[in-house]
């Protein structure tokens, strides 16, 4: 007798009515749902080690530090690309095109719409991380390498 797998059986789910896919990562609340869930059900005559509780309470206070510190890092990320964005306005920069043909010209603009900061060089808009070098108004160009 075959076996009919159940996704078979019914009609299969387009992804705008999928479920978005769970967090993958462990916020505080549930940290605190689950240290007070393992006070609630533990047993009398056997309660939870005082250090065990401390080490779990010192792990939650750490965490919450740690994701302070990710988004004061990734601030200050953000902030150093608008820094540079900003700094080679008026210069000259070199880029590679669509297809890797190296340019170049002067940055006259930039944007800060996107989470990378958009330079504008001869009316062609880059990613900041798409320029390759950059040289000061009015610098020659350094001569290739022997």
């Amino acid at each position: 007798m075959p076996v009919i797998p159940i996704a078979a059986a019914g009609p299969a789910a387009t992804p705008a009515t999928a479920p978005p896919p769970p967090a993958q990562t462990m916020g505080s609340e549930v940290f605190m749902s689950l240290l007070v869930a393992q006070l609630r059900n533990q047993d009398p005559s056997s309660p939870m080690d005082t250090n065990e509780m401390i080490a779990q309470t010192t792990q939650l206070a750490m965490m919450e530090s740690l994701t302070g510190l990710t988004g004061l890092t990734e601030e200050g990320f953000g902030l150093q690309m608008r820094i540079a964005a900003t700094a080679i306005v008026g210069s000259t920069v070199s880029y590679r095109d669509a297809d890797g043909v190296e340019k170049s010209g002067t940055a006259t603009s930039v944007s800060f719409r996107g989470s990378v900061p958009m330079v504008t060089v001869d009316g062609i808009e880059l990613p900041l991380d798409a320029v390759d070098g950059v040289r000061a108004a009015g610098q020659p160009a350094a001569a290739p390498a022997p």
